[in-house]
């Protein structure tokens, strides 16, 4: 049976890379690529290790396919609040910004608690989705949580510690009081994000006041409460239509086609820094900083949002870098060519450098540590932008410094 299977791999990754690489690349060559990477393919799949990323279309998708009024509903939205929120979708398309992998945090966080994803939109009103924000008359962090229900929801809020701050305490008090709500107000989604503005207590009397339950209720025409309160309703609807319509607009899939961190929560060795933390995991120090702004010493137990992190279960992987035969019969002008030459000649110089990939490392770490570009240490191992890192990968490089 396990020889069966070899075959059927071989068979199946040969056939994948003949119909995708003919026009590019001679025969031989694929060949030899393909049944060099053959010996590093796993037979078994519960050894493949958990992804680290994922395309940013899945985080849409999988938005997409949470909300509970999945069309656009137009005559709920004005122009004053698509105007205000017109800047969302460029966004989750910009690679600098971390508002994407926040983004897909939070809809995981609402898909397991099964709860709508029209709930994932309340950072972006409340916080444009930056977990250091403050608003000056007392609310905090990416929910916006004054102290009081901060604490009412189990956040930690403590002498050095605002736990208001931390993406992981926050999101998960938030994903907590959402489902009360929701229950509360029998799957209402609107309901439940008026409460969660207002309070539930504010909703329940409106809803009597109204003669109305929470069966027949309309959101709209609930009596006695503020207007902040019926706009969060109408700023979710537009938020929701402008990411609809948004998915109509090439440019903007293009921008989400790419590799976004895996975002998970991580406990923060006793007597350990984050900028130590970040730097034994080879994770970017500013990024994790952005992520994490309420851990600002060596805080035990705290929580703390980053990339996920690969578990080494069977020690060092085997060099993932596909050899190339050198009785290739590509002509020494040609880019599939010029690659394996360029690498033994690189090979034999004394600037020559190999770099094996560790748990959470990207190409950006690593490119910035050995002060080349991204785009260099790329094209020089044949890597594609869309390239996931694994850990064991052996890269090769010329070091400039």
């Amino acid at each position: 049976m396990r020889r069966a299977n070899l075959c059927l791999a071989l068979g199946m990754l040969l056939g994948v890379s003949s119909a995708s690489s003919a026009q590019s690349l001679p025969a031989s060559i694929s060949l030899t690529q393909n049944v060099a990477a053959l010996g590093a393919l796993p037979i078994d799949p519960a050894s493949l290790p958990p992804a680290t990323t994922r395309n940013g279309r899945e985080i849409f998708a999988n938005f997409r396919e949470g909300l509970a009024t999945p069309q656009c509903d137009a005559d709920a939205t004005s122009p004053r609040w698509r105007k205000q929120f017109a800047h969302a979708p460029s966004r989750l398309g910009n690679v600098e910004d971390d508002a994407l992998p926040l983004f897909g945090y939070v809809v995981d966080e609402l898909r397991a608690a099964n709860l709508p994803t029209e709930f994932a939109l309340i950072p972006f009103v409340e916080s444009g989705y930056r977990p250091g924000a403050r608003n000056a008359s007392g609310p905090a962090g990416l929910w916006q949580f004054i102290a009081t229900t901060a604490r009412n929801h189990r956040v930690p809020i403590e002498k050095g510690y605002d736990g208001r701050l931390s993406a992981v305490d926050s999101t998960r008090a938030a994903v907590r009081y959402l489902k009360t709500l929701h229950g509360m107000f029998a799957g209402d989604w609107q309901l439940a994000v008026m409460a969660y503005n207002a309070g539930e207590y504010r909703i329940l009397q409106a809803l009597r006041r109204g003669g109305m339950n929470a069966q027949n209720a309309n959101a709209a025409k609930l009596p006695g409460l503020a207007p902040i309160t019926y706009a969060y309703v109408e700023k979710l609807h537009a938020l929701a239509c402008i990411l609809e319509q948004a998915e109509k607009e090439p440019d903007m899939m293009a921008s989400l086609d790419r590799p976004v961190p895996i975002l998970k929560d991580h406990t923060l060795p006793a007597n350990t820094s984050l900028a130590r933390w970040s730097a034994q995991n080879a994770l970017d120090p500013a990024r994790i900083a952005r992520l994490n702004p309420a851990v600002t010493g060596a805080r035990a137990g705290s929580r703390v949002l980053a990339p996920a992190l690969i578990e080494d279960r069977s020690g060092p992987a085997p060099e993932m870098v596909a050899s190339v035969s050198e009785s290739a019969t590509a002509p020494a002008s040609s880019p599939a060519a010029a690659t394996p030459a360029r690498a033994r000649a690189v090979a034999s110089t004394s600037n020559a450098r190999r770099h094996t990939v560790r748990n959470g490392e990207s190409a950006w770490t690593i490119a910035r540590r050995y002060g080349i570009s991204v785009k260099t240490l790329l094209s020089f191992n044949n890597l594609e932008a869309s390239a996931i890192l694994r850990p064991g990968m052996v890269l090769r490089f010329e070091d400039v410094r």
